[in-house]
């Protein structure tokens, strides 16, 4: 038989470099997935004393929340979100919801007041995305109480910290394109851009309701 072709043999190249990138990338998820208390990366964080609020940051699994915490998760949740659902194409399901938000890889940081109670969260996973390592952010949700504050931002830069600490590639999340506030909150104030893996729109039929943002991990990204 003759030698194989030079395309031939470029594909095959790839996909090794594709499966040899894939198994790095799962690994450092894993590692992620391990570590007991990310917020020991950024300890400083785990207080947040300005604009009239006081509070404290913890970490916390699915598997360590109880039904109380994980309930109130939901409400706020279902409270803030609902209607922007019921504008898209993906409608609302508290059923489909609540099992997102339970799933065993779902992790959590809860913002808590001096009297223990909770007045913001962030569900957010590693895990991998196409074939890379990320931080996926599910939900940052505040209570009507202490918006604009500076909350929302500050738990944003945590998970972009633990993104760089656990060598993430970029943090990654999703934004309807009629919520103005999360558009504006990421885009303008978080810098955050539309991912290469957002869908585009189609030109001769109605578009997408939602776009896939990102941030790189900047040491990565060099």
């Amino acid at each position: 038989m003759g030698r194989k072709s030079d395309k031939s043999k470029e594909k095959k190249k790839q996909r090794k470099e594709e499966s040899a990138k894939m198994v790095v990338s799962r690994a450092k998820v894993d590692k992620a997935n391990k570590v007991p208390d990310p917020m020991d990366f950024v300890k400083p964080f785990r207080k947040f004393d300005r604009n009239g609020l006081s509070l404290t940051i913890e970490f916390k699994r699915i598997t360590d929340m109880s039904e109380e915490e994980i309930q109130w998760a939901f409400d706020l949740t279902k409270k803030n979100m609902q209607t922007l659902y019921e504008e898209s194409e993906w409608g609302w399901k508290d059923k489909d919801k609540r099992e997102e938000m339970t799933e065993d890889k779902a992790l959590y940081l809860i913002a808590r007041d001096t009297n223990s109670k909770p007045v913001a969260f962030t569900h957010f996973r590693f895990d991998i995305e196409i074939d890379e390592e990320v931080l996926y952010c599910y939900e940052i949700q505040v209570i009507d109480d202490v918006r604009r504050k500076g909350i929302g931002k500050f738990i944003v830069q945590i998970l972009e910290l633990m993104a760089y600490h656990t060598e993430m590639a970029k943090v990654m999340l999703t934004t309807f394109k009629h919520n103005k506030v999360a558009q504006g909150f990421f885009k303008n104030t978080m810098k955050y851009v539309i991912d290469e893996i957002s869908p585009e729109d189609p030109l001769f039929e109605e578009g997408y309701h939602y776009e896939i943002l990102s941030k790189a991990n900047q040491t990565k990204a060099k």
